[in-house]
């Protein structure tokens, strides 16, 4: 199996790590448009493996897409963040460009591939993937919600000093500070509601921290967050290559469900071999399915400015 992802950054070589240390796939092209940079960093890679005991091949390239024909699964992580003065407006217009580049050239070699699209502002970004490459709708798939999910469910293993691994949650919604939705309703620790183990404001402590989880992390690091970034897209293209067929909140194109039409925004999924092998309709109560709204609208607010 066969996995490129294209931006040799913090998060794309952590990605690149996960995915070699884990045995997830059996070659990683790493390719970023820095002369150097993608070809550094999996030669550093690479000298890990004696160590780690892992076969992986990792290969960096600048810029050069012929060496990522037949990749099974592609990951988009290239663009810029946000910087100070910078609009909205301006910042989708810089990685909308990027994206559209680095979709085009993936797709001339790898046409049946599927888009695991990492860039930001992500859900915006998912859905100009979906349109500018023609791919089937379960072929390209925001990372955002398995990334959310993840800091919601060690923010609510840290508030009830109980292991992570025995926690299970979900954030849906957009990818944002003030557009995702932890659902603490159906949080749960080995199948007990976390209810009985917070209370309503410690509960609401845990979803404030969870929705400025990113922020949080670029005010103590000076940047963006990398380690876990990488880990959800290594989980998700793991359940990809592997058809675990697990269930992951994703950025996903919504045709009726929950709703809404024509928007890709975070929603539960079965990933597999097809990508998304389906979606899964939760029961929310009116006032989730309100948030729910909100969020779609602030997305499609986003979407706007993609002038497609």
């Amino acid at each position: 199996m066969k996995v490129t992802v294209v931006g040799a950054g913090n998060v794309g070589a952590s990605c690149a790590e996960y995915i070699a240390i884990k045995r997830i796939a059996s070659e990683v092209i790493l390719l970023d448009i820095k002369e150097g940079l993608a070809e550094g960093k999996a030669l550093d890679l690479s000298q890990t493996s004696t160590t780690l005991g892992f076969n992986t091949k990792i290969i960096g390239v600048t810029n050069d897409y012929s060496k990522t024909s037949n990749s099974d699964v592609v990951v988009i992580t290239s663009g810029i963040p946000r910087k100070p003065g910078m609009t909205r407006e301006e910042l989708i217009g810089i990685n909308a460009g990027i994206v559209k580049d680095v979709s085009s050239n993936i797709l001339n070699y790898s046409p049946n591939t599927t888009i695991v699209v990492v860039s930001n502002p992500m859900d915006t970004m998912t859905y100009l993937t979906l349109k500018i490459t023609g791919l089937p709708k379960n072929k390209v798939i925001g990372m955002g919600g398995a990334l959310d999910s993840s800091r919601f469910k060690t923010y609510l293993s840290k508030s009830i000093n109980k292991p992570s691994s025995d926690i299970h949650a979900m954030v849906i919604g957009g990818h944002g500070d003030t557009t995702m939705i932890p659902l603490v309703r159906l949080a749960s620790y080995n199948g007990l509601p976390i209810s009985e183990f917070l209370n309503n404001e410690e509960m609401d402590k845990v979803s404030k921290e969870t929705m400025v989880g990113g922020a949080s992390l670029t005010k103590l690091l000076g940047t963006s967050a990398w380690y876990a970034p990488g880990a959800s897209v290594a989980y998700l293209v793991d359940s990809i290559l592997n058809n675990h067929k697990k269930l992951i909140p994703c950025s996903v194109l919504l045709d009726g469900e929950y709703g809404q039409r024509d928007i890709c925004i975070g929603v539960p999924c079965i990933i597999g071999s097809k990508g998304v092998e389906s979606i899964v309709e939760l029961k929310l109560n009116n006032d989730e399915l309100n948030l729910f709204n909100q969020s779609s609208n602030s997305v499609r607010s986003m979407n706007e400015s993609l002038k497609l």
